[in-house]
């Protein structure tokens, strides 16, 4: 069985593979052309599915099973934005920095320098058996100062519950215990095992 990933974030890619070590994972961008994908769902769960359903088809190929994640930061002072918009939140084409430091924006005009924020990862399976959705949380709070290098998006700002350094701050092996996406890689994992 083939894992394909209907993403061609290399961070995504480098931190799924780390995680599915047993599996045969690929980036679908190392198999075909990129694909033009309309995430046009209010959510988490609505976007991975539209991509994982495109890269299937696009493949055509039943012995895949192709596993498309969505996930992004919401804070409940800004009426949980940017939530399905985390990585075009500062607009489309936008970078990791420019998102970051709208964000920070953001925060800084509610008058606060730390607000209450989550992670939410919904992951899709798609396969010749079906599709099928799992979801992770991380809970946490925004500071508005970057803090450490590690990571990548909004990992600067963000310091989980039961911590007080920053994603960024926080060594892998930490983040690969308590992350959304791991929470949600942990189920899929088990369905992908169902799927052998």
């Amino acid at each position: 069985m083939q894992l394909v990933l209907a993403t061609s974030n290399r961070g995504k890619v480098r931190e799924i593979k780390r995680y599915f070590g047993d599996v045969d994972v690929i980036a679908y961008t190392d198999i075909t052309e990129a694909l033009d994908i309309e995430e046009n769902s209010d959510t988490f769960a609505g976007n991975a599915l539209i991509k994982a359903r495109a890269v299937y088809e696009a493949l055509n190929d039943e012995n895949v099973v192709v596993l498309s994640d969505d996930s992004g930061i919401s804070l409940p002072l800004l009426g949980n934005e940017p939530g399905i918009y985390s990585a075009r939140y500062a607009g489309v084409g936008s970078s990791d920095r420019d998102n970051l430091l709208k964000l920070i924006d953001s925060v800084v005009l509610k008058g606060v320098d730390s607000t209450k924020a989550f992670y939410t990862a919904a992951i899709a399976l798609v396969s010749n058996r079906g599709e099928q959705i799992v979801h992770g949380w991380m809970h946490g709070n925004v500071i508005t100062q970057m803090r450490g290098e590690n990571g990548f998006g909004y990992d600067p700002i963000f310091i989980p519950d039961g911590y007080s350094q920053t994603l960024g701050e926080l060594g892998d092996e930490v983040k690969e215990k308590i992350s959304h996406r791991v929470q949600a890689l942990e189920l899929a994992h088990i369905l992908l095992n169902g799927l052998k």
